[in-house]
């Protein structure tokens, strides 16, 4: 750690320029070269930021799942961010991984963002300072972070080729601030987007250089998105360090030789070796160094067994079985997970229990009470049954789609956490209710087994050209995104025996690109050569389209269910399964679940989004939950007045019933721990200390930003700095709830606001700067509780464009019934501060402004007048 830059430039003295050059392409999809020459070994990077995958897309291999980055905005608590960054820094280590491709700081720039849930919010200043706060809580524990995806990536239509075009101003201010303040944190390492802003794509743009490097210091690596690069001399030239994967690309052996043409200066390659060198020193990576940092508290029991990094063993590679060798079919799947509620017999070790502790805290912090009409908290001593309604209350959608998904070793759904809360007490009964709408499931181990073993699962077969099987090994479902390739193989079969328990027309289908085929008992159900659509990895690599048919299915009578796909180049890895069983009729469905709410004490009733609403990939086209999720809600509270709607999304959605129900919670997608937590809000074991980071609209039509799809390529900001509840304001339009709201289990007064008359206001200033601000607030309900206090900046009279308000700064305070506390809130100067467009600065405008302190953006009780002065060297 304590190496030198000089002693840097000594190392790279030793390798050769084209040696240098070939350093900066990936070695694999996730490992980054090694050079014996100067002790460095390769850097293994990991998707993140609700978990830690690790390199492989392997269901057996199971990783610790957080809240939704959405989910973790709303808590609006840095510290217990930065404690989730250091149980995140835990799983790197103990997969024996260097850099955490996380946090995403880009913007919920409009609703329909198909990635919301991997984002954070809507505002710079909440995103910066939470993205900033994660980063802290993983790097303190020598695992680098990431930044992404600089900049302006803001919804995923055309993500790979779309022209973001964006003023000077609103770049400034809005989409790049909360990089800056990642930057200011310490964060290690930058992504560069598919996108391309005003004309430039962005791992060829000179903001790789400046602001990033220069004005702001960034001292680490900028690495580019997957697959990102597509040139070699314009993206060299630039600020782009690291080209990922490898170890094929436009770098690579092009770069060298772009280097000996004199195309690409030799400086600019040493710059970015160099970068990565400082790098691997700050992880430990070089040299034979051993990572000094200590691993957090609260790790997983096996952390420190992996605390020294995986070997460098080629992944991707197979060997097949040997004759004195048992196939992996027979043999039980390593890490094998429970199913959803079920638990180990063998009792936990205290730092696995404290894992789950913190995650199941952290999903009551970020659950936003958006609505209670003295329903909540629900009372289990009182309660006789509970009636828990939907299909997402027993399957809770943990996480969204795409590529920074993990598989859980457990995951608790609402159902389960119900039912452990009132075990003893109250009885519980379950009603699916009609199925969403959505294409249907992977299969699971709950509806097949492996034809070859009996166990649950399926036999997953690497077969030769001739059908000749080279490798077979039992899954533990039909989602196979990776599958291990074994010299010459040619096909992949997917093989399983359903158990339908359910009789009747069947949606049988396999998801893939490719000539593909599927048969059941040997009978053609589907076949043909399906080329890709796309080329955006996520889609190709990890949620491909299924293709599906219907068949007859019989309970109590297997069938052989088997799919197989063609290995082609450009045709991605993923292989997946997929089974349905017939859809229940919607009429009888929802007379079901309402007489099931007639008869219960108090209702809870389960809607969400599925897989193919909210992914990487592609952006959404509505907000609807559809017309089935609707009238079951609906169904259900008119049924029964204390109904609490759970709402299971990473993004906003329409509630077109939000004033029929007792109560509406927002669970975004919560993680392992999401029952759990959620039933610890529902019977007042916790308060609900959520705050909407993004707002939300009734209805998208009321939204005043909602483009997200391009044309002729480019996709204009033109809503400029006003987006979010900035735009609500602006077109004087109301939101269903407004950024920052959220109720939690007592009321709170705001009484006294106090700022300085007077401050003097300089664009360098930095945490020197700005001003304290002062709110006394009151708990005047009959619980003790948690409030975020907001502070907001206006400028009424100004000559500039500017939001009506806009978050300035916030902090929480904690409060008995019936008592006073100050919340002191720092308002850095930066946001008394625009950037002029003319002189490529901040700048200061004097004169009056206007402090407002509130619960939300569109609820702000107290204001005061302060007049800001320009300093002296304005």
């Amino acid at each position: 750690m304590g190496t030198s830059d000089e002693e840097i430039d000594r190392l790279l003295g030793k390798l050769t320029p084209r040696a240098r050059a070939l350093l900066l392409t990936g070695a694999t999809t996730w490992r980054t070269q090694a050079e014996p020459a100067v002790g460095l070994r390769e850097l293994v990077m990991s998707d993140g930021p609700a978990g830690v995958r690790g390199e492989a897309w392997d269901e057996r291999i199971t990783s610790v799942l957080l809240p939704s980055a959405s989910a973790l905005a709303a808590t609006w608590d840095e510290a217990l961010v930065e404690r989730l960054g250091g149980l995140l820094a835990a799983e790197a280590r103990r997969k024996g991984v260097d850099v955490l491709l996380a946090p995403t700081l880009n913007l919920h720039r409009s609703p329909l963002g198909g990635r919301h849930f991997e984002c954070l919010s809507e505002d710079p200043e909440l995103t910066g300072r939470i993205g900033a706060a994660l980063i802290r809580g993983v790097q303190a524990h020598g695992v680098a972070a990431t930044a992404k995806h600089y900049v302006a990536n803001d919804s995923e239509t055309d993500r790979l080729t779309v022209d973001v075009r964006v003023g000077e101003r609103a770049l400034r201010e809005v989409y790049l601030a909360p990089f800056e303040a990642a930057v200011a944190a310490g964060v290690r390492l930058v992504m560069a987007g598919y996108n391309a802003v005003n004309g430039t794509t962005m791992t060829a743009h000179a903001l790789l250089t400046d602001p990033l490097k220069s004005e702001w210091g960034f001292d680490g690596v900028v690495v580019s998105d997957w697959g990102a690069v597509r040139g070699t001399v314009d993206t060299a030239r630039a600020g782009l360090d690291l080209a990922m994967p490898g170890p094929d690309g436009p770098w690579g052996e092009a770069l060298a030789r772009a280097v000996t043409g004199g195309d690409v200066p030799e400086a600019a390659v040493d710059d970015k070796a160099r970068r990565l060198l400082r790098l691997a020193v700050w992880l430990g990576a070089l040299g034979g160094q051993d990572s000094p940092l200590p691993l957090p508290t609260g790790e997983p029991p096996d952390a420190q067994r992996l605390s020294a990094r995986a070997p460098s063993a080629a992944p991707g590679t197979l060997r097949p079985p040997t004759a004195d060798a048992p196939r992996a079919a027979e043999r039980p799947p390593v890490g094998e997970r429970p199913s959803a509620g079920e638990r180990p017999s063998a009792r936990p070790s205290s730092a696995t229990r404290d894992v789950r502790a913190l995650v199941r805290r952290a999903v009551a912090a970020g659950t936003v009470l958006l609505a209670n009409r003295d329903v909540l908290p629900l009372d289990a001593e009182r309660l006789g049954t509970v009636a828990v309604i939907g299909a997402h209350a027993g399957r809770t959608r943990a996480q969204g789609g795409g590529s920074a998904g993990v598989f859980p070793q457990a995951e608790v759904s609402v159902l389960d956490g119900i039912r452990a809360a009132l075990r003893g007490r109250a009885r519980v009964v379950h009603v699916s209710g009609p199925r969403p709408d959505g294409p249907p499931p992977p299969l699971d181990r709950e509806t097949c087994t492996d034809p070859r073993s009996g166990l649950p699962g399926v036999l997953l077969r690497m077969l030769d050209a001739d059908g000749r099987e080279l490798y077979a090994e039992r899954r533990l479902d039909g989602r196979l995104l990776e599958p291990r390739l074994v010299p010459g193989a040619h096909t992949v079969e997917i093989g399983a025996r359903l158990r339908p328990r359910t009789a009747g027309r069947w949606t049988l289908g396999v998801a893939g690109f490719g000539r593909m085929s599927l048969t059941l008992d040997g009978r053609v159900l589907l076949e043909g050569d399906f080329p890709p659509v796309t080329d955006d990895p996520a889609v190709v690599h990890v949620n491909p389209p299924a293709q599906d048919a219907g068949a007859d299915l019989a309970t109590g009578r297997d069938a052989l269910l088997v799919a197989r796909r063609e290995l082609a180049p450009g045709t991605g890895r993923a292989t997946v399964v997929v089974a349905a069983p017939p859809a229940p009729n919607v009429t009888a469905s929802l007379a079901e679940a309402a007489r099931a709410a007639t008869a219960a004490d108090a209702a809870v009733v389960v809607v969400g989004t599925t897989e193919h609403g909210e992914s990487e990939g592609y952006d959404r086209t509505d907000l609807a939950l559809g017309a089935t999720q609707d009238a079951l809600v609906r169904a259900v509270a008119a049924a029964n007045p204390r109904t609490v709607a759970v709402v299971n999304s990473g993004g906003p959605v329409e509630l077109p019933w939000r004033e029929r129900v007792g109560a509406v919670l927002l669970a975004w997608f919560p993680g392992q721990e999401g029952g759990a937590g959620l039933a610890d809000v529902i019977f007042g074991r916790a308060e609900p200390g959520g705050r909407l980071p993004t707002t939300w609209p009734a209805a998208l039509a009321d939204a005043p930003v909602t483009r997200t799809r391009p044309d002729g390529g480019c996709l204009a900001y033109d809503e400029g700095l006003h987006l979010g509840y900035r735009g609500w304001l602006r077109h004087q339009h109301t939101p269903a709830y407004w950024f920052g709201h959220g109720l939690g289990y007592t009321t709170w007064s705001y009484d006294e606001l106090t700022v300085p008359a007077t401050v003097t206001a300089t664009a360098t200033a930095g945490a020197e700067g700005g001003l304290t601000v002062r709110v006394r607030v009151r708990n005047t309900g009959a619980r003790a509780g948690r409030e975020v206090v907001q502070v907001y900046l206006a400028r009424p009279a100004s000559a500039l464009d500017r939001p009506v308000r806009w978050l300035a700064g916030y902090a929480a305070v904690r409060a008995r019934p019936g008592e006073a506390v100050t919340a002191t809130v720092r308002v850095p100067a930066r946001a008394l501060c625009h950037w002029s467009v003319a002189e490529h600065a901040w700048r200061t405008e004097p004169g009056r402004w206007r402090v407002l302190v509130g619960r939300s953006a569109g609820d702000v009780p107290l204001a005061a007048d302060l007049e800001v002065v320009r300093a002296p060297d304005e």
